[in-house]
């Protein structure tokens, strides 16, 4: 049974990330740590009371859909209407339109929980989330003043609508169509397909944010525009009008998150009778530019998936624990009788630790990423870039680490229980299913190196990651400086890998520079796993040195001694990789 980890997120929050330096300096006047422990506290039990009880009869019983109406699971819809009047879709919106205006370290942390619970469940406020962001910073104020009231209380959800048949991740193959009418409205013709919960019975609208190509738009991802467009219309005293011309045509059967429906969407297609075809549509910032505000949306949906990633991985270690207590199996070393429990045997308690660690540091990341956001919404000049380049710079890492480490942590999960891991009844299979789609949504973890690769590592021309670097290393050195016997090799085996990093850093730009463009992205997803890894091991040590408790030190001494190697391995791979790759091409054609 869940129980969110309260104590371990508060102090990843305050201490690792910068929430505690941030409320010393009054960078939140509203906000307080006391009222950061009691929303923690009242997620943690809304999460484990609530949603993690749904989580298999979700995987079970899954949506179902006939005659493009969608019904989730039974007991969803009671759930999220609970959920959406306990204030938590609202935490980081705009006080303007109804929102708390809290941090979004907040909105992350809270994500952790929904997540640990049901991944199937969290992700649809996600969505919504980040379209409400979206309009926060691209849409009309009419728009604003109709919508975002709606969907930040969580009376109505959204959903972005991007992938199509022949466009995935190359969104400029896009054929979803756009026509203008008189009176300054669109019509949208067209499929997408892969949309999170684009029809459901959880909320009376749906608001569906979808790219679509005006008729005289320019080729490729310059000619894309982003348009709002309802499930109903909304008439002028802001009741639901008429339902617009737009279907569910079916939904996916999936390897995991069941109880999610991932729908197929039809735009125009005559599904209203009556009235004019092609599904009426609101033009979101300007015509063309539709890109730039789809990115605002999915630059927070990459952080938020990556919080998927931390909430299955805490959810996975929790239930391996908890089974390796109980579970008998062999002698521990020095019993002579009776069957002991298998944490006693030290290659559970590896499996058990590296699931640990690898979540902190997945955790840490996240957290960090979403406290870089906030300090950029709160600063100015100079320090306000230096933020955003920040943000910029971990979230790739963040969407990329914590969902591989999800995967990965599930994965140990089932090895630690056995057989009875593989089978459905323990419900660690299901872990692991719903988590395998993470580093595959919102751009897949290869694309996000890419972008890491050629669009991060020249923030600050050059230097901000060099930056990120320096502070890295003032953590290894008060690690060395501590003499903490229980931190072990901690400090130094730290700064042996950050050496490590800014060797293949250097090596990347310099290769960007160069044109070598097929070498440095042949040494892209190394480079954000390595990356990645140096960040956590700073992190862990970060948090170890921040209080006396003893098992943080041991984290973070077992993660430098036993994990941080990959690192050294990772470099020359980075370094040396790409002309292996490139000779071994034609084993492909073979």
């Amino acid at each position: 049974m869940y129980r969110a980890p309260v104590s371990e997120i508060s102090h990843t929050l305050m201490k690792v990330a910068g929430l505690e330096q941030a409320l010393s300096d009054n960078r939140f006047p509203e906000f307080s740590a006391d009222l950061a422990e009691a929303i923690l506290e009242e997620a943690g039990k809304f999460a484990a009371d609530r949603i993690e009880p749904l989580r298999v009869v979700g995987d079970k019983q899954g949506a179902s859909v006939k005659d493009g109406v969608v019904t989730t699971t039974a007991g969803w819809k009671e759930l999220y209407r609970d959920w959406a009047a306990g204030g938590w879709n609202a935490l980081t919106g705009s006080p303007d339109y109804g929102g708390q205006g809290l941090p979004m370290m907040m909105s992350v942390a809270v994500n952790e929980m929904w997540n640990s619970g049901s991944l199937s469940f969290a992700i649809g406020p996600t969505l919504t989330m980040g379209a409400v962001e979206a309009l926060e910073k691209h849409a009309s104020k009419e728009l604003k003043d109709i919508y975002l009231p709606k969907l930040i209380s969580g009376e109505w959800m959204g959903t972005m609508n991007l992938t199509e048949p022949q466009a995935g991740s190359d969104l400029g193959a896009l054929r979803t169509r756009a026509e203008r009418r008189d009176d300054g409205t669109y019509r949208i013709f067209g499929q997408k397909i892969f949309i999170t919960y684009g029809e459901h019975d959880l909320t009376e609208n749906i608001i569906h944010l979808v790219l679509a190509r005006l008729p005289d738009a320019p080729a490729g991802t310059k000619g894309i525009s982003l348009f709002l467009v309802p499930k109903f219309l909304v008439n002028a005293d802001g009741s639901l009008g008429r339902r617009n011309d737009l279907f569910c045509s079916g939904l996916e059967h999936k390897m995991g998150i069941h109880a999610s429906p991932t729908c197929t969407m039809i735009y125009g297609d005559g599904f209203v009778k009556g009235e004019e075809t092609g599904a009426v549509g609101y033009l979101i910032g300007e015509e063309n530019r539709g890109l730039n505000c789809m990115f605002t949306m999915m630059n927070n949906a990459r952080l938020l998936v990556g919080i998927q990633g931390v909430g299955v991985a805490e959810a996975a270690y929790q239930q391996a624990l908890n089974y390796a207590r109980e579970r008998r199996q062999g002698r521990a070393i020095g019993v002579k009788d009776g069957m002991s429990p298998i944490i006693e045997h030290p290659d559970v308690q590896r499996m058990l630790l590296t699931m640990k660690a690898l979540t902190q540091v997945a955790r840490s990341i996240t957290y960090a990423c979403a406290h870089a956001i906030d300090m950029s919404h709160v600063s100015e000049g100079d320090e306000a870039r230096h933020w955003a380049d920040r943000a910029s710079l971990l979230t790739p890492l963040a969407k990329s680490f914590a969902t591989d480490a999800g995967v990965d942590v599930a994965s140990l999960g089932i090895q630690i229980h056995g057989g009875m891991g593989f089978i459905e009844e323990t419900g660690a299979a299901q872990l692991l299913r719903d988590a395998r789609i993470t580093p595959i949504y919102e751009g897949t973890n290869g694309i996000q190196a890419i972008d890491l690769v050629t669009r991060k590592l020249p923030l600050g021309n050059g230097q901000h990651v060099h930056g990120y670097l320096d502070e890295l290393q003032a953590d290894a050195d008060k690690a060395i400086a501590s003499n903490r016997a229980e931190l072990g090799e901690t400090g130094t085996r730290l700064a042996r890998a950050i050496a490590d990093a800014r060797a293949a850093t250097t090596w990347l730009q310099q290769a960007m520079a160069d044109n070598r463009l097929a070498e440095a992205l042949a040494s892209a997803t190394p480079y954000q796993r390595l990356l990645s890894l140096v960040a956590g091991g700073a992190y862990l040590a970060r948090g170890a040195l921040a209080d006396d408790n003893a098992g943080r030190a041991a984290l973070s001494r077992f993660y430098a001694e036993n994990l941080l190697g990959e690192v050294a391995a990772l470099k020359e791979t980075v370094l040396g990789g790409a002309t292996s790759l490139a000779a071994a091409r034609s084993v492909l054609e073979a």
